[in-house]
């Protein structure tokens, strides 16, 4: 997702498809109403009942601000390791041309063969992220691994034909080796999520807390209390779903990776390098 992250206006006054206020919306109206009833008890049922010190639920909140920046960070940190794996993925490719470039000679019909594969090889791996199935005819279904063997058997046979020293072999292999890791890095980011019972007990964390609010400030604060509780739990529940979207970064929604633009990204800059002639 594209944005200029200094248009302060344009982003408050924005609204996209994956903004938490409405997925959070059903809830905060459930809660409003569950604030009104409180205060409604405290002003004409039980009044006085409610009469309490915040200091309790003050700790509260900061024991839960604790666990939401543990959370965020977690998550944060998942994104930019997928991030670094897929930058280094273009660096990778980038070398891989630009030493088959330096190689082979101009006119060679490797240059087109080798240029498919190393375009291929994002677009399958991205496709792989996004569980989406190898298209190709036969019985791989690893997309990534499919394309990286054609990519050794190719340079071998370039090797075996005396296009290609030992030697150069040798130094291309470090490149076709770090494709395997990137796709081996993005698949222990995809299939190791957060652990199911440190994200239940946050939910219920914030479920408790919000729904202990309206009774510790209806008090004093009257029907403004709605107000207050129904904020305080967008911004706690945003936290949260935000880190649940950005968690897992191979998606299609706008918080996610923009795999689409680096893989046409590498795709330019492979066929720039291994099919333009030389000045």
């Amino acid at each position: 997702m594209s944005y200029n992250p200094k248009s302060w206006w344009g982003l408050i006054f924005k609204f996209h498809r994956s903004d938490t206020f409405r997925r959070l919306l059903p809830i905060m109206l459930t809660i409003a109403l569950f604030a009104a009833s409180v205060r409604y008890l405290d002003a004409n049922i039980l009044p006085g009942y409610f009469h309490t010190t915040s200091v309790v639920h003050s700790l509260f909140g900061f024991v839960i601000s604790l666990l939401l920046v543990f959370r965020t960070n977690t998550a944060y940190e998942r994104w930019w390791e997928g991030r670094k794996l897929w930058g280094q993925l273009v660096n990778t490719s980038r070398n891989l041309a630009l030493k088959l470039d330096a190689w082979l000679p101009e006119r060679h019909a490797a240059r087109t063969l080798l240029a498919n594969q190393l375009t291929r090889f994002p677009v399958a791996l991205k496709d792989h992220l996004r569980d989406q199935p190898w298209d190709e005819p036969g019985h791989i279904v690893h997309g990534p691994n499919a394309v990286s063997a054609v990519l050794f058997a190719q340079i071998e046979t370039l090797c075996r034909q005396g296009e290609l020293t030992s030697w150069q072999l040798l130094c291309l292999n470090q490149e076709l080796s770090a494709l395997a890791d990137i796709c081996g890095g993005c698949e222990r980011i995809k299939r190791t999520p957060i652990p199911y019972s440190y994200n239940l007990f946050i939910k219920k964390f914030i479920f408790a807390y919000i729904l202990a609010m309206p009774f510790v400030f209806a008090p004093e604060f009257g029907y403004w209390t709605c107000l207050f509780t129904t904020f305080m739990f967008y911004v706690l529940g945003s936290l949260e779903v935000l880190a649940e979207e950005v968690e897992n970064p191979f998606g299609t929604d706008a918080n996610d990776l923009p795999m689409d633009e680096i893989a046409a990204t590498i795709a330019r800059n492979v066929r720039e390098i291994l099919q333009h002639p030389r000045d």
